[in-house]
């Protein structure tokens, strides 16, 4: 019969393994970012209804076409565009505002990117409402 090797031995002692790797921090919250997010956060929702709102007025673009001069579809598109894509914007910023608190990193700065994204999406829209009706 043979016997089975030895177990293996490591030259380090258990205790040098720590030096070796630095052990994790606990990560705290800033107490400013998480009231500057907070804050942030209340105030989305109503920028999405007011962009929203604004996005409803958009129809009234189609006073200017006559009978058959202005490109239905395309002022269809840019009108739902701007009245929905508030919202859509508003929820992907909730969500990833929200992971970053989680994860204890800086937030404040994803509910002011999602305004200014918000806001480029109204006027992405309302320049596709322009469009349809410049289609004559």
């Amino acid at each position: 019969m043979t016997t089975p090797p030895p177990p293996q031995s490591f030259p380090l002692p258990p205790q040098s393994f720590r030096t070796l790797r630095p052990e994790a921090r606990a990560k705290t919250s800033r107490p400013w970012d998480v009231v500057v997010t907070i804050v942030l956060l209340v105030l989305l929702p109503l920028l999405a209804l007011a962009a929203s709102y604004a996005g409803v007025l958009l129809a009234f673009a189609s006073d200017a076409c006559g009978a058959d001069r202005c490109d239905a579809a395309l002022m269809n598109t840019g009108f739902w565009a701007a009245v929905v894509s508030p919202w859509v914007v508003f929820v992907l910023g909730l969500v990833v505002t929200i992971v970053s608190l989680v994860r204890h990193r800086l937030a404040f700065w994803v509910p002011l990117l999602t305004i200014v994204v918000m806001a480029a999406a109204w006027f992405v829209s309302a320049a596709i409402v322009g469009a349809g009706v410049a289609a004559s």
